[in-house]
């Protein structure tokens, strides 16, 4: 439940745990280096890889610090509504690179009258889908499985131990009924997504459209009921202060990570483009795989820690509800921030290339939530997921874009095929998915059995 007190429930230790502590020393280098080009103080010239890995390192760094502040955050909220900031807080570095990509691509505009996508990724309009695909991809192809292998091992070896496993079984990962919003409201926003790669553009009506969906399902976690965390490590460090001086700690661990991803978003976004030029390396490959590798590595990791202390549930629950937020808030507010930076009502560009990335994610999306209709992912589906996924991966950074188009187009066709089958094995579910998703009292579905 949540706590009010003002005093510890044990006595905490004044010094800060070690992991805190180096993720803070690990990001200030990169911290300063970004600080001090923005405001011209001196600094050294590093080469772009080298730029690139400090600015990486520290906004890694930063993305630990802001998911042990959401997990203590969670002691003052109640807990779904806690999951879903824990798991927007998780993917803030995500947004950052967007945001940069998706301005200057807006900058283009306004100074250009237009902004053409171009296949050699030079034009910001190229690039300003990229990480956001490359990262939705990433979390569903690679996180879901990782979280049910982690889960399976942890269950057998609690087995081998004598003890009963909670929410990991040999099978794969079962969620909690309370979970079924996380489902329904990724299968609407999935559903509008699969409209938009017949669009010429990304306008202010997809930010309506898809901001709303994230409102309303951030007010349906809201009503859930509260309940006592089980935190481990740093956030169980910062959690055990007195509330006043816990809610100033987190508040300010908050503003130091958000400090540093804004000190170096942009300069990780130009180290990686720079870095594309002087490999030789395709920038959009760069920008859709790359970026992503370090805005979603704490995440994934912090979702394999609940798994391995057999609380799948829970692991599976907050990758589950980053790829909410990211499929609404995130995708909506590109064009947002496109119409602010071109100073214009027009949408975020879009070429044949995103269109086709776009088609990618969404039918990756559409079978994802087919499998979970069911409230559980199997191993089977979690191999189908990382399988499918290894082809799309391998195939984009070894074939020309011409046959990535194809083959992307075909997997397009196997996800929905898929996922259309799974829907149809599993129709009767989906009734009472929907009524629990929408309707049934979140307290309800706390005190009943999966």
């Amino acid at each position: 439940m949540t706590r009010t007190d003002d005093a510890p429930t044990r006595t905490a230790s004044r010094r800060p745990p070690v992991p805190l502590a180096a993720a803070i020393v690990v990001a200030l280098p990169g911290l300063y280096l970004g600080a001090a080009t923005l405001l011209g103080l001196p600094h050294p010239e590093l080469p772009p890889p080298v730029a690139v890995l400090m600015y990486g390192l520290a906004i890694v760094g930063a993305a630990f610090v802001l998911s042990w502040a959401g997990e203590a955050a969670q002691v003052d909220m109640s807990a779904g509504l806690a999951l879903a900031i824990l798991a927007l807080l998780a993917v803030l570095p995500e947004y950052a690179v967007d945001f940069v990509f998706t301005m200057r691509a807006g900058e283009v505009f306004a100074e250009q009258g237009a902004c053409v996508p171009d296949p050699g990724g030079t034009n910001p309009c190229s690039l300003a889908l990229a990480n956001m695909t490359g990262a939705n991809r990433v979390l569903v192809g690679v996180g879901w499985p990782l979280v049910v292998l982690v889960a399976v091992l942890a269950a057998r070896r609690n087995r081998s131990g004598g003890d009963g496993g909670r929410e990991g079984d040999r099978a794969g990962v079962r969620l909690p009924r309370t979970l079924s919003a996380e489902v329904v409201f990724l299968g609407a926003a999935t559903a509008y997504s699969l409209t938009l790669p017949l669009r010429s553009t990304l306008t202010l009506v997809d930010t309506l459209v898809l901001v709303a969906i994230f409102v309303a399902y951030a007010i349906r976690l809201a009503q859930g009921p509260a309940e006592e965390p089980d935190l481990h490590g740093s956030a169980k460090w910062v959690a055990e202060r007195p509330a006043t001086s816990r809610r100033w700690l987190y508040g300010v661990l908050f503003a130091v990570a958000a400090l540093i991803i804004l000190a170096t978003a942009e300069h990780f976004a130009d180290g990686l483009v720079q870095t594309g030029s002087e490999f030789g390396i395709d920038r959009f490959v760069l920008v859709q795989w790359v970026a992503p590798l370090a805005s979603e590595a704490p995440e994934l990791i912090v979702a394999c820690l609940y798994a391995k202390r057999l609380r799948a549930g829970d692991s599976l629950g907050t990758l589950l509800s980053s790829k909410v937020n990211q499929w609404t808030l995130l995708v909506g507010t590109l064009p947002l921030v496109f119409a602010l930076a071109s100073g214009s009502m027009h949408g975020l560009p879009l070429d044949d290339q995103q269109r086709v990335e776009l088609l990618l994610t969404g039918t990756q999306s559409f079978f994802a939530v087919s499998i979970l209709v069911t409230l559980g992912l199997s191993w089977r589906g979690a191999l189908a997921l990382v399988v499918l996924f290894a082809v799309q991966f391998a195939t984009s950074i070894s074939l020309p874009t011409e046959i990535v188009h194809s083959v992307s187009l075909v997997l397009s066709g196997v996800y929905a095929v898929l996922g259309v089958a799974q829907l149809v094995r599993h129709r009767r579910r989906l009734p009472q998915l929907l009524r629990d998703g929408v309707r049934t009292d979140p307290h309800r579905l706390a005190d009943e059995p999966a």
